[in-house]
């Protein structure tokens, strides 16, 4: 299976959001340009089973081939619209949906496979610019998603089911209508449903972090085998695969010498976040952290401290309090609370002096 031309990838007309010549994008999110609020706080998560496989086009250009996989008994058929194959930049959507849903996991809030969400905050929290071009281009990106149609027996929530679906089933924009115009106006609120599929994977939490430096990365290629490298180190000391299987893997339909060359330039670049990536004898490639990847898990409260938070603050809704916090306590390291209900307390009653 392959995805792109073996030019396109490298190559610096790229169509992603706010791409540039060479390096990583800069970071948006520390230059002020966003709204704080419980949905953007949200830890980047990425589904298991598209990380593992190549689901996404690589190509900078409509792709409009019927793609084919196999590999170790999972069989994957993905079938463009008339618009073309999703993109692996399209996959920001899918990956700021699964994060916002995980959140609410955690936090012990009621999920759907239905999220209305803000334009603007899903542009900010994938470091994209906020411009009318970017809204147009998310737009095709919600086109692509739903008409990109995926058959396969991949396994989510230890379920095997031989399926054909939508990355995403529906999508609706609101805009803000100017006077005596039509379709021209910004979009106010997105309304996106899930794949029943995409949705049972996050409910058997079959999902991994990213590095928030993945909405950083301008090649789609940097982003593939950085999933790749994700997915497959885990808490090894290191990862070792062979050139063929990583194209493979990676969905690129670059030749093997060319394929081969780009990952050399990666090796030289040095941008992939978390992992060192070296080329060993045997025409291998060894990705190995750059620090020990420990995922805190994510406090939890006693029912108790939601009563008290309640008596502390009557009126306001505890649950999101509860989301905030957590999100101040993603921000500032996530760090293991010995005393997680006696911190949280602690913050409520801060808040409750300065309202």
């Amino acid at each position: 299976m392959g995805s792109g031309t073996g030019g396109s990838v490298t190559g610096s007309n790229m169509t992603g959001p706010g791409t540039g010549a060479g390096g990583l994008m800069p970071d948006r999110m520390r230059q002020g340009d966003f709204f704080l609020c419980d949905m953007f706080d949200a830890i980047p998560k990425d589904d298991l089973a598209t990380m593992e496989h190549p689901v996404f086009s690589l190509s900078t250009r409509p792709d409009r081939r019927i793609l084919r996989y196999e590999h170790n008994r999972v069989r994957i058929e993905i079938t463009p619209s008339v618009r073309g194959l999703a993109t692996i930049h399209d996959k920001d959507i899918l990956i700021f949906c699964i994060s916002q849903l995980m959140a609410a996991l955690n936090a012990g809030r009621a999920t759907s496979r239905t999220l209305t969400l803000k334009a603007h905050d899903l542009l900010v929290a994938t470091n994209r610019e906020t411009s009318g071009d970017a809204y147009r281009r998310l737009r095709e990106a919600f086109e692509r998603l739903a008409g990109t149609r995926i058959t396969t027996n991949i396994v989510t929530g230890e379920r095997e089911t031989t399926t054909g679906f939508g990355l995403i089933e529906s999508w609706e924009i609101v805009r803000r209508s100017p006077r005596g115009r039509r379709g021209g106006g910004r979009m106010i609120s997105v309304a996106v449903t899930l794949s029943e599929w995409l949705y049972r994977a996050v409910l058997s939490k079959s999902v991994l972090t990213l590095s928030r430096d993945y909405f950083r990365l301008r090649k789609p290629l940097e982003r593939r085998i950085y999933e790749l490298a994700r997915k497959h180190c885990g808490r090894q000391e290191a990862w070792v695969v062979s050139v063929d299987t990583l194209l493979k893997k990676s969905g690129s339909a670059s030749p093997r010498r060319v394929f081969r060359a780009m990952l050399r330039e990666m090796i030289a670049a040095g941008h992939l976040p978390d992992y060192a990536m070296q080329e060993v004898p045997g025409d291998l490639m060894r990705f190995a952290p750059r620090a020990p990847v420990v995922e805190t898990p994510p406090p939890v409260l006693g029912a108790a401290a939601l009563e008290a938070a309640r008596a502390l603050m009557p009126g306001r809704d505890v649950h999101a309090l509860e989301a905030e916090w957590r999100g101040v306590w993603a921000r500032t390291g996530a760090q293991r609370l010995r005393k997680p209900d006696a911190a949280f307390l602690g913050w409520v009653r801060k808040r409750a002096a300065g309202a």
